[in-house]
């Protein structure tokens, strides 16, 4: 198979199971400092045990996210030399901060870990956990700006081939990454807040350590409709970026040919041979507001780029999926928490198992996102810049590589859950707090 192909598969490979444990990393320990802040300030022993037994799953996932991480940098130097070579000097800086960030993270989480009940006022523990949420978001930020960078490349002149009169700072700064930042995060937090309310809203389906779930469901519901709703913003201000900037990524997104005011939004359907788009719902002046702000915003047409610079048209059913998801988990956390607050039984078993589904459904959503970022992009690497194909390796061992990344991965994702569910399989929350002393 040509090595562009194996490459490609390979990096999509590694990005897709590499983005699950840093979503992770990136969410779970604004929770754990949310849980200890509360618990302190209601000096409730339940969520103090909460940021206990998060911090002993996170370290575990911060473990294979390290080594997926890492696997990244191996991609690109391996498998992508000419674009490291072209674009290396331009990208260097928030590539840096990036690890340099990821130390701060791991220094402070050694800290938070190792000095539970070692100190007379717990919030001075709790102020340890600050330095965490801050390494691992600005993690996410740097290299979420290295993305941004190949969307809309800025920050130096491109001379015979070659990148000149280099400004790092312009590049980080690039017009995608404000819109492309605020996605991210907060994508990160509402998928965390899903997983943590999902692990909690299934205990509570089997009927245990009602309480203590009950709390943690209440929690991160209450978050979660507050940052489902800040990443539904955050997918509008990234609709009007693309809209600028962008516009075949979202022509293609939403199978828009035709330049054109009072644009629908198109949910679901076919093409037909034709590029006739066939059963699907359109919602009226959608895609102009979500574009241009105004139901008159004129959005442009994929006719206005040649046939071979265009992104493939399935990105249609790839941002589909991640409005739909969206919007449940929008309705679930707020049907949720209207239950509650008319004292009507949230804890209905039909309630709570659409809790559980929105745990996996925000990691798919996760997973279209990137998708729909990558893929959008094609043919290019750097938009405009560079192309896939000058950029990838012409090795011939690409697919061995395949084979052994593949087998790592599946070997990380056994070892990671089988360490996971063994670690709280024994011993329930109620358990262990008769077991221990929570001082607050």
């Amino acid at each position: 198979m040509d090595p562009t192909i194996l490459s490609r598969i390979l990096t999509a490979e590694t990005l897709a199971f590499h983005i699950i444990w840093a979503t992770i990393g990136v969410g779970v320990p604004v929770f754990i400092s949310l849980a200890e802040a509360w618990g302190i300030y209601k000096k409730d022993p339940h969520y103090i045990l909460m940021a206990r037994r998060w911090t002993r799953g996170f370290v575990i996932t911060v473990a294979v996210g390290v080594v997926t991480g890492t696997s990244i940098g191996l991609m690109l130097s391996l498998l992508w030399p000419r674009f490291m070579q072209l674009a290396g000097n331009v990208i260097s800086l928030p590539l840096f901060l990036e690890t340099f960030a990821f130390f701060f993270e791991a220094i402070f989480l050694g800290i938070y870990l190792y000095t539970w009940d070692r100190f007379k006022k717990p919030v001075i523990h709790w102020l340890t956990s600050i330095p965490i949420i801050i390494g691992s978001s600005l993690s996410a930020v740097f290299i979420t700006t290295v993305n941004a960078f190949m969307n809309t490349p800025a920050g130096f002149r491109l001379e015979n081939g070659e990148l000149t009169d280099i400004r790092p700072l312009e590049a980080m700064f690039n017009p995608a990454t404000p819109s492309k930042v605020a996605h991210v995060l907060s994508s990160s937090y509402v998928t965390c807040a899903f997983l943590l309310g999902g692990i909690a809203a299934y205990f509570l389906l089997k009927g245990r350590n009602l309480e203590y779930h009950k709390k943690a469901l209440k929690m991160t519901m209450v978050a979660g409709l507050v940052l489902a709703v800040a990443t539904a913003v955050a997918g509008d201000l990234s609709g009007k970026f693309l809209a600028k900037h962008v516009p075949e990524k979202l022509a293609a997104a939403e199978w828009h040919f035709e330049t054109r005011r009072e644009a629908p939004l198109i949910l679901g359907g076919y093409l037909d041979e034709n590029n006739e788009v066939r059963g699907a719902v359109k919602i009226p002046w959608a895609l102009s507001i979500l574009g241009k702000g105004s139901p008159d915003g004129e959005i442009i047409g994929l006719n206005e780029f040649p046939e071979e610079e265009r992104p493939p048209l399935y990105l249609h059913y790839l941002f589909d999926g991640m409005v739909l998801i969206g919007t449940y988990l929008i309705l679930i956390s707020a049907l949720f928490l209207y239950a509650w607050w008319r004292k009507k039984n949230p804890w209905n078993r039909w309630l709570l198992r659409g809790i559980v589904w929105g745990a996996p459904l925000s990691f798919l959503a996760i997973e279209l996102g990137w998708m729909y970022a990558e893929v959008g992009r094609q043919p290019w690497i750097i938009r405009g810049v560079m192309r896939v194909e000058d950029a990838a390796t012409t090795a011939d061992h690409v697919g061995l590589l395949l084979m052994v990344f593949s087998l790592l991965y599946v070997a990380l994702a056994v070892i990671a859950v089988s360490v996971l569910i063994r670690l709280f399989r024994h011993k329930g929350p109620e358990k262990e707090m008769e077991e221990r002393r929570i001082i607050l």
